[in-house]
């Protein structure tokens, strides 16, 4: 029989052996992980659609935070939607996974007409509420639970009040063009928000070339002042939704211009309203005339101070879903009006005003207090739709490494949309393509990546697909 010490050098010995040798294969293999990529990457560089662009990626191992592969990784570029992932890691961890926003609901009672008085609304900035995403929240169901909740000795309601205390009202951020700012996706948000700030606008188009598109209607119905007028054409069948929403300069009037295809009798694309908050009053107003408790002279009031005071009566309090909630919907469906609505809720909460550009320092400092130069943060919005943000793919990287560190990841992550198999943020404007995200190879190595593309040329679908052949190298 061996004895004992025999046997414990034998394993030390091959301990000494396997050990560095598995040391070295670990080494070897995040070289050749290195080489694929730089050798994808110089591919990737050198196509046509690349001839006049500058492209960033950034790749490091997930379990040290090594770089596996950097190039022009300190270079800012614009990261259109791949932004949101700052916006969202910050917001879970200055604001918490279980942050709710509460839409409050009180009365003023008329002192000279006792079943008389006034409807309070003090909202804080909830992007959720009205949203079709979740039950309790749809317009309807909003409507019904403000009017069920109503106190029965108010017979009329003279005024509505919507509390704007605390909150900048100039809910467009800075460098938005104008092309967007009439489009859903290009909705500002205010502290009262409702349905998303967003509405549908049915287009009927005839089967002529060229021929004028009219509007068949809007859902839901604009009722506050606001009206459209179509410059649409139509076009070749199959040509796709080429119609923008533009805000008016002046007047009360938007425009509707470009192309849909011919012979569509039910075409739908999304506007953003100019108010969501005055959409809301409308039709809350709307809806107490129905009820007999309301009329077209009552008085519909923003006011920029607070109205509470010792005689308001709250009946009714609405609480948003959780922020992870909120999160998963942000990034899943891209939803800017939520990173808007979150950087506004960060400054509130950290600075007691909630307007976008004091949500930026916000973001800025705090992201400095992990080690990340803020001049790596050239930011001006918090969902990235800005032409004008500037953010380095070391930076994106840096924060998706923090967020797999933190106890709430398992939320954010499952929040991110899949692509090509992996899970990421894409993002998207003009001639600008990026994704941010994690991938686990067969390996079981898990790798945090940032890849941004700026001033491509040709197809967007065309550029998509070189791209994840670079990625794929992490497979």
């Amino acid at each position: 029989m061996m004895h004992l010490s025999t046997m414990l050098c034998r394993l030390y010995r091959n301990t000494c052996v396997v050990l560095p040798f598995l040391l070295y294969c670990s080494s070897l293999q995040a070289q050749t992980i290195s080489r694929k990529l730089s050798d994808a990457f110089k591919t990737f560089e050198n196509d046509p659609q690349l001839k006049y662009a500058i492209s960033s990626l950034y790749v490091i191992d997930a379990a040290t935070g090594n770089t596996v592969f950097e190039k022009n990784s300190r270079i800012g570029l614009a990261p259109a939607s791949t932004q949101k992932v700052i916006t969202s890691v910050t917001a879970f961890e200055l604001l918490g996974k279980t942050y709710r926003y509460n839409t409050a609901f009180s009365i003023i009672k008329n002192k000279e007409l006792p079943v008389g008085g006034t409807l309070v609304i003090t909202p804080s900035g909830d992007p959720s509420f009205g949203s079709p995403r979740w039950e309790n929240t749809t317009a309807d169901n909003m409507l019904k639970q403000i009017i069920a909740s109503l106190p029965e000795d108010i017979k009329q309601y003279n005024n509505i009040i919507v509390d704007n205390s605390g909150w900048q009202q100039r809910d467009i951020p800075d460098g938005w063009i104008w092309q967007d700012l009439g489009n859903y996706y290009g909705a500002g948000a205010e502290k009262m928000n409702w349905r998303e700030n967003q509405y549908d606008i049915i287009l009927r188009s005839g089967n002529r070339l060229g021929s004028h598109v009219p509007i068949a209607g809007t859902r839901p119905k604009l009722l506050n002042s606001y009206s459209l007028r179509s410059e649409v054409q139509s076009a070749r069948s199959g040509s796709g939704d080429n119609a923008y929403i533009y805000f008016p300069l002046s007047g009360n009037t938007g425009a509707i211009k470009g192309t849909i295809p011919v012979n569509q009798e039910h075409f739908v694309i999304s506007g953003a309203f100019p108010s969501g908050a005055a959409q809301f009053i409308n039709e809350l107003q709307d809806t107490l005339i129905q009820i007999g408790k309301g009329s077209h002279s009552m008085s519909l009031i923003f006011r920029d101070s607070s109205t509470a005071n010792d005689s308001s009566i709250l009946f009714f309090t609405h609480q948003s879903p959780s922020l992870d909630s909120l999160i998963y919907w942000f990034n899943k469906k891209s939803i800017n009006l939520y990173g808007e609505a979150l950087i506004k809720t960060m400054a509130f909460g950290q600075k007691s005003y909630g307007v976008t550009d004091t949500g930026v320092v916000v973001v800025k400092d705090f992201w400095k207090s992990k080690g990340i130069d803020p001049d790596e943060l050239n930011i001006v919005d918090g969902s990235g739709l800005s032409p004008l943000n500037r953010v380095t793919t070391h930076a994106q990287a840096e924060v998706l490494k923090f967020a797999k560190q933190q106890p709430w990841f398992s939320s954010f992550f499952d929040a991110l949309p899949i692509y090509n198999n992996m899970h990421m943020k894409s993002g998207t404007i003009r001639n600008v393509k990026g994704f941010a995200g994690y991938h686990t190879a067969k390996n079981g190595k898990t790798y945090i990546f940032s890849f941004l593309v700026n001033n491509y040329n040709g197809s967007a679908n065309g550029l998509v697909r070189k791209i994840y052949k670079v990625l794929d190298v992490l497979k």
